[in-house]
């Protein structure tokens, strides 16, 4: 319970920390109006919307950002739900990872957009098991 507390706290700092990064990036394109419509979708939607954040491009095109935050590097492996992979699939033009590393010494982020399938490895790591 612990470890998924901790996980769960410092999921959460990585969506503000790229809220805040794509408040200042919409203000600095000077779109002020869009930078206020950010949405934390993961907060107001649930984690079924299958994105954590809902921003815009600087043309005020919807963008959906899915943030995967570590205390680690870039390259750290990180899991996506089948149903964010299914999403990153059917909006795959307006879909972006956000990668935010080395969270608690020095955060820094990349962003990959489109489809998981298309840009990652994927590699399949559990299974829900019912009783037949």
């Amino acid at each position: 319970l612990k470890r998924e507390a901790a996980n769960a706290a410092l999921g959460a700092a990585g969506e503000k920390f790229v809220i805040d990064y794509e408040r200042a990036r919409l203000k600095h394109e000077g779109r002020d109006n869009l930078a206020t419509s950010i949405e934390h979708a993961s907060q107001t939607q649930g984690d079924g919307a299958g994105f954590d954040i809902l921003s815009f491009d600087e043309n005020g095109k919807e963008t959906l950002i899915e943030v995967k935050t570590t205390r680690y590097g870039a390259q750290t492996p990180f899991y996506v739900t089948r149903n964010e992979l299914r999403v990153s699939e059917r909006e795959a033009e307006r879909y972006h990872l956000y990668r935010v590393f080395t969270f608690r010494k020095d955060p820094k982020l990349f962003l990959v957009p489109g489809s998981f399938s298309e840009k990652f490895d994927l590699d399949p790591t559990q299974y829900v098991a019912r009783i037949a």
